[in-house]
């Protein structure tokens, strides 16, 4: 790894590219820690630790912490996530974001410009809703109309800020720029988390004790790391036998190719949709405020995550099962609209392209669509262990940390893919790689 970071260096432009990046990065964590002008910082604190298990706890990791720390970088990339699975649901119910998507660089440079606009939008109206329904209860040192505007304009403005540069380490740097936005921000709360662990089961205890601990620990996010990355490479190649046809005066064709169907098709895209829908309910109570006290109240523990799997309330759990019906729910509905089996049939039928033991037209749509939903399950039921393993042990042991399956997932695949590019620009002048045998 050293060496081949020391080799990666030796290449001028792989040297700027890295460091680009890394200048990217430090002014994101700048940004971070610098306030809302006319935030009451201690009382946003304070109003967050009563929040942090239940619907704000991922969202301030995926922040990097700058929503805790009220900064002008508290809404990140959110607002741009969010916009990206809106217009990406929305290509396949409008067919003139279809019809844009299908035309090429072009098409895809109209759908970019859309995505911003409305990132945009969703950051004007995130920010206006917490400027607002907060304003009166201390989250403005004075509640008036030129501090509510100030706050939803730095808010809006980092949120935009943080997008484009997202699109500039894409562009002059290294990986997918909002990729690596987040993840960098998500591992800027790991070193807290660790602490934290070690804090509560580890120091002060007996040696013995102490150092079983720690070997669990370990072992618990090693083998989490592993399931991830054996659930992000996993794939299911389908044979496909083209046919012999004459062009001309030449034979072409007779060639074998595969369909690579990956495990888990839809990443981390039913998780964060569960989550999502999940806590709705308890970010909307949160802004009007509610009493935990009555029927709602007790309605909103079975969706709290922080009421899962502890032994002496186990009757919250159902919000678990909820949560992982959810998961497979989304993880099959988010494959149907980007994979179309009946679409593949037909170009490999247009093309003489046909799977070995299957006719082509129909039959071949059919069988696929059975071996989709066949590792589709699979690849669910992969992604549910990841995702409430952390609530189990949280539950269970009480172990509080605000990254887990879903932040290890943006992680391990942001990183392998970002090896991957890396890999590729030094091979090309003969460097060793990352992911060398």
């Amino acid at each position: 790894m050293l060496a081949t970071l020391k080799n990666a260096f030796k290449i001028k432009e792989l040297r700027k590219k890295i460091l680009f990046t890394f200048a990217m990065l430090v002014v994101i964590r700048i940004g971070s820690q610098l306030p809302v002008p006319g935030v009451n910082a201690d009382f946003f604190r304070s109003w967050f630790e009563s929040q942090t298990q239940g619907a704000f706890g991922f969202f301030d990791a995926i922040t990097g912490g700058s929503f805790i720390n009220m900064s002008i970088l508290a809404l990140n990339i959110s607002p741009y996530i969010t916009s990206s699975i809106i217009i990406q649901l929305l290509t396949i119910a409008i067919p003139k974001l279809e019809e844009m998507q299908r035309d090429g660089e072009d098409g895809r440079k109209k759908i970019a410009a859309i995505t911003r606009y409305v990132t945009v939008a969703l950051a004007l109206i995130q920010s206006s809703a917490m400027a607002i329904a907060f304003g009166r209860q201390g989250y403005l040192m004075q509640y008036n109309a030129l501090n509510v505007i100030c706050a939803i304009a730095t808010l809006t403005a980092g949120s935009a800020f943080l997008m484009w540069v997202g699109e500039q380490i894409t562009e002059k740097g290294i990986g997918n720029g909002i990729s690596i936005v987040l993840v960098i921000n998500i591992i800027s709360q790991m070193p807290e988390d660790l602490h934290n662990l070690f804090t509560q089961f580890v120091f002060g205890k007996a040696p013995a004790t102490a150092v079983l601990a720690a070997l669990i620990i370990l072992a618990i996010i090693v083998a989490m790391v592993v399931l991830v990355i054996i659930l992000n490479d996993a794939t299911r190649r389908i044979p496909v036998q083209y046919a012999n046809k004459v062009q001309g005066r030449k034979m072409v064709g007779g060639q074998t190719s595969n369909i690579p169907l990956k495990v888990n098709t839809s990443g981390v895209i039913p998780v964060i949709f569960a989550q999502s829908l999940l806590t709705l309910p308890i970010t909307i109570s949160s802004f009007v405020g509610y009493s935990e006290n009555g029927v709602w109240g007790e309605i909103l523990k079975y969706l709290n995550s922080n009421y899962w799997c502890n032994p002496s309330q186990l009757k919250y759990s159902v919000g678990l099962l909820v949560y992982i019906v959810l998961i497979v729910f989304f993880a099959y509905f988010y494959t149907s609209i980007t994979f179309n089996p009946l679409m593949v049939a037909d170009n490999m039928k247009k093309q003489g392209g046909f799977i070995p033991g299957i006719r082509p037209g129909k039959p071949t749509s059919d069988y696929l669509n059975k071996v989709l939903n066949y590792i589709v399950f699979i690849g669910a039921v992969g992604l549910t262990i990841i995702a409430i393993l952390p609530y189990f042990f949280s539950g269970v042991f009480k172990a509080q940390v605000s990254f887990g399956g879903t932040s290890l997932i943006i992680i391990v695949s942001v990183v392998l893919e970002t090896m991957k590019q890396m890999e590729s620009m030094m091979l090309v002048r003969n460097y060793k790689g990352f992911l060398e045998k």
